[in-house]
């Protein structure tokens, strides 16, 4: 070493981060797992049956790789769509599955739930564009359905109103409340109030039993008639209370409460 050099530092850990690589997400693979040939050919394959056959043509966990590929670009998703349906039941569980409880699952990060949350919008926007400003009562099914879609997997109660015009025309759909998973408030004055304010002439109620069983209550019962009574005297009507279940409704009106 020549005079008055000094002696160089020694390297050190501390240099590693200058060359360590980025870390990798949850649903984000490194790059050995990046496109392996039969993942770009089952997803291929997969499109194309769905393109050609529709829904009926895939399964519940095809259609769930259908909208993981979005999230997981270049990784085979078929373990994860399967977990998703092991751990909430089937594809509208998985859609309706709290972020909490989807991000549990392993391999299931941000772009996952981001991409799930999208799709369960959708699919509540479409389901409400078939019965809003529509006659209610000849779009009976319709409605059902929108329920089952938007409330049948919840895991709290939710009370909604329908509010309808003198044709019974679906003028406007409010969420009231939201509860625990056994019980939700609601004030029978605040949703007579409300159809006031809307200019309505007649309400449906709806809510759901996260248990999976429709039958009413008591205090179902009773709740539904406060709100036949402050309805009926400011002369409005109401045409029916309907829970909605996992798989199954009670109507207030077929079951003789109404």
């Amino acid at each position: 070493m020549l005079p008055g050099m000094q002696t160089p530092p020694a390297f050190s850990d501390a240099c590693l981060p200058l060359f360590s690589a980025a870390p990798v997400s949850a649903d984000r693979p490194n790059r050995a797992e990046r496109h392996p040939p039969y993942v770009r050919d089952h997803r291929r394959r997969l499109r194309e049956r769905f393109l050609s056959g529709g829904a009926a043509a895939v399964p519940d966990y095809e259609m769930l790789e259908l909208v993981l590929f979005r999230a997981i670009p270049r990784r085979d998703v078929k373990p994860i769509a399967h977990a998703l349906l092991a751990r909430f039941g089937d594809f509208a569980g998985v859609l309706s599955a709290p972020s909490e409880q989807l991000s549990e699952v392993g391999g299931v990060g941000a772009s996952v739930i981001t991409e799930l949350r999208i799709v369960e919008a959708a699919a509540h926007r479409l389901a409400q564009s078939r019965v809003m400003g529509r006659q209610a009562i000849s779009s009976w099914t319709a409605l059902i359905d929108y329920c089952r879609t938007s409330m049948a997997h919840r895991g709290t109660e939710q009370f909604r109103v329908f509010y309808l015009d003198r044709k019974n025309v679906l003028i406007a759909d409010e969420e009231q409340a939201r509860g625990t998973v056994d019980h939700v408030p609601v004030y029978p004055r605040e949703v007579v109030k409300r159809a006031l304010l809307l200019d309505a002439s007649a309400l449906i109620l709806v809510h759901n039993h996260p248990s999976g069983d429709p039958t009413p209550s008591q205090a179902d019962i009773s709740m539904t008639a406060e709100v036949a009574r402050a309805a009926e005297a400011l002369g409005l009507v109401l045409h029916d209370h309907v829970i909605i279940g996992k798989s199954a409704e009670a109507s207030f009106r077929a079951e003789g409460y109404l």
